[in-house]
């Protein structure tokens, strides 16, 4: 790799949340490779946007040139690399990332029942998942953002574990007490306070870039379950439509390609929106 190593001369950027940090290269080369870009399509990509940068830009304004470059290119290694913009598309309710993250449990040989009631030893509980795969139970609370600079943070952590004791601590005379693992579940990140505190507790954490393996990126790209809003031959409005129809991901599209007639679309069009929801789910060429 031949990218600068030194932030001496680094362009200061302004991140999603605010904060002024100078722009690492590597690390744009590192999230378009891990997206599945050929090493040499990520050097170059990371190299030319480099050149380009004006001290005071933007994070989404770099990751946007970033995408339209890697959309010309490679078309599934820019759904991937879109996807975390992906997740907040589905908003601005909870609902169609609930929906998604079902289809995504499923696909991993879970079955799952949604917002089911559970019995506590004070109170019962609905939980948002509840999925079993042969002896395992795992029951999840989510948490949906629309924010990329929003962070769950300790207090949602302590409040799902309070919920999950109560369900453990049930009478397992009068009552099961069918949870082995509590979980709480985000499209976003945690602050480091709730990743402390959940490590401590033993409380579940997945979100999109944590744990460090089987992260929610690393699950989705291993399923292959994509959200439907991932799709770059989608237009806004038509995602929001499908969204609406309860159509979370790339292969709910496929098994309803009705829906895509629905919306009015011509023929060819229809193919091109199909084709893209498959190739996507191929398994990547490259590992980043």
């Amino acid at each position: 790799m031949s990218m600068p190593h030194s932030h001496s001369t680094s362009p200061m950027i302004t991140k999603a949340d605010g904060e002024v940090q100078p722009f690492d290269p590597r690390k744009l080369e590192q999230s378009l490779l891990r997206s599945g870009a050929a090493p040499f399509m990520a050097e170059r990509i990371a190299q030319t946007i480099t050149a380009g940068i004006a001290p005071g830009a933007r994070s989404q304004d770099i990751y946007r040139r970033a995408f339209t470059m890697l959309r010309e290119q490679h078309r599934p290694a820019a759904v991937r690399y879109g996807l975390r913009r992906a997740l907040l598309e589905m908003g601005p309710s909870g609902h169609p990332f609930e929906d998604f993250i079902a289809e995504l449990f499923k696909a991993e040989g879970w079955s799952v029942q949604w917002r089911k009631i559970i019995q506590g030893k004070c109170v019962p509980h609905e939980v948002d998942l509840y999925a079993t795969r042969g002896a395992e139970t795992v029951a999840g609370e989510l948490k949906y953002h629309n924010e990329a600079a929003y962070k769950t943070d300790v207090k949602v952590a302590l409040y799902v574990k309070a919920r999950f004791e109560d369900i453990w601590q049930c009478d397992p005379a009068t009552q099961e007490c069918p949870v082995d693992i509590g979980m709480l579940i985000t499209n976003t990140k945690f602050t480091s306070q709730a990743v402390d505190y959940a490590a401590c507790a033993g409380l579940g954490l997945l979100g999109w870039s944590y744990p460090e393996r089987g992260n929610l990126f690393d699950r989705i790209v291993a399923a292959g379950v994509y959200p439907v809003t991932a799709l770059t031959t989608l237009k806004q409005a038509e995602k929001r439509i499908l969204l609406d129809r309860g159509i979370a991901t790339t292969h709910l599209l496929t098994e309803h390609r009705e829906a895509l007639r629905e919306l009015h679309m011509p023929p060819e069009r229809i193919g091109e929106v199909l084709a893209e929801a498959r190739t996507v789910r191929e398994p990547m060429a490259y590992a980043g």
